[in-house]
């Protein structure tokens, strides 16, 4: 099967050239299968989910369940009680932030993330420090993009017990490293406390057993591993998301309601209030089977390899231009690179990019105080799939060089 034609928003041109899709860590693109669920359940399955009898929203209900049980194979998760449904990685992060840190956060205790994280795995404990009078702790990354685990120990030592989670993506979405996360969850079990992992780039990317890894959370997106947007996922061990209050309060996470008491529903429902997105958690059985379908092909993952590496080189022999994130073993290094060039601004670049068909990302990426560890307040960042090419690469170093050109 060729891979691209499964991905008909490939075969389009801009402003007269065709298109080289290089912006996936914001969003990948759909393949055919997503796309036809998604118009089929729109037309014969549109009803809610968990409420009526009628065919039409048991259909709807089925379709749900089903996707919240291809992400729990996708996870290995141990059971459907695990797998909340969100609108999205942001959101997942923002329940716990607001229903962990409810119940276990107090004045004087800390919340340890990383230095490297997105902003939407930052703002929320920054916002529950703020409610509970507690302190927001950074891990900081070297100058390659890494984090030291001698660095990690030393903080739980010092912090004698304050430290009550820690949050950290799996793999960077500037420095595109993915981190020792199994070994970090190690650390922070040795003295109890529990990690959430911001799995947005690390699903599309990694292999994810949650249960080898040992994390207590793991959050990412659907639209990232070309399901539709609007659908996210929350793993969470059972034991904490028993313990956690819900996050809001509505149709679906009820029990039972009185104007005396209301007592809640069991998992995963004690956390999904109102009418969720189900057409696009239906469509993360597809979405998923072509993900798992990519990951088990050794041709596509080599190609991979040799697109992150012609790249790699490539952008290292501009004369100016620096790249974010080099780790020690050039194999943590995922299909993403982010790089700033001397004397041209990232905007400018990404811009004369659009004109000739190129779609790359620039800007702060989401992650301000990261771009500021390095002395950047914009870069640009090329952020690649299994669909694209090795052709498209070695276009695209010719338009950049030619992009280059024209600003300086």
């Amino acid at each position: 099967m060729d891979i691209r034609e499964e991905f008909l928003a490939l075969d389009q041109t801009v402003y007269g050239r065709p298109l080289v899709y290089f912006d996936n860590a914001a969003t990948a693109q759909r393949p055919r299968t997503v796309l036809e669920l998604q118009q089929r359940l729109s037309v014969e399955a549109n009803a809610n989910v968990h409420r009526a009898v009628h065919h039409l929203a048991a259909e709807a209900t089925d379709h749900y369940e089903a996707g919240r049980e291809a992400v729990r194979a996708f996870l290995h998760a141990p059971a459907r009680e695990n797998i909340i449904l969100t609108s999205g990685t942001t959101a997942s992060i923002n329940l716990v932030a607001h229903c962990f840190t409810e119940r276990f956060l107090r004045a004087g205790d800390r919340i340890l993330v990383g230095e490297a994280e997105h902003h939407s795995n930052l703002v929320p404990w920054q916002m529950a420090c703020q409610r509970h009078g507690a302190t927001l702790e950074v891990l900081p990354v070297d100058e390659n993009g890494e984090y030291s685990l001698a660095a990690l120990e030393s903080r739980f030592r010092a912090a004698e017990g304050r430290i009550k989670l820690v949050a950290i993506a799996h793999i960077s979405n500037v420095l595109g490293i993915v981190n020792p996360v199994k070994e970090i969850v190690q650390v922070a079990h040795r003295y109890d406390v529990p990690v959430l992992l911001d799995g947005a780039q690390g699903i599309v990317h990694e292999p994810v057993d949650v249960q080898a890894l040992d994390c207590d959370f793991y959050v990412f997106s659907g639209h990232k591993i070309y399901a539709p947007t609007g659908i996210g996922v929350l793993y969470g061990k059972k034991e904490w998301l028993e313990a956690m209050p819900p996050y809001m309060g509505g149709g679906e996470m009820i029990e039972s309601v009185s104007f005396e008491k209301t007592t809640y529903a069991p998992l995963p429902l004690k956390f999904e209030a109102g009418t969720p997105n189900f057409l696009a958690a239906a469509c993360m059985v597809p979405a998923l089977e072509m993900a798992r379908m990519m990951a088990e092909s050794a041709e596509l993952q080599q190609a991979q390899c040799e697109m992150r590496d012609f790249l790699l080189e490539e952008l290292d022999r501009v004369e100016g231009l620096r790249i974010y994130g080099l780790p020690h073993e050039r194999s943590r290094k995922i299909p993403l690179i982010s790089f700033s060039v001397e004397g041209a601004f990232a905007g400018d670049i990404a811009q004369i990019l659009d004109k000739m068909g190129f779609a790359l990302r620039s800007g702060h990426l989401c992650a301000e105080p990261l771009l500021r560890r390095f002395g950047q307040t914009s870069v640009l960042r090329a952020s690649l799939a299994p669909y694209n090419t090795l052709a498209e690469c070695e276009s695209f170093m010719a338009a950049l060089r030619r992009a280059i050109n024209m600003l300086r």
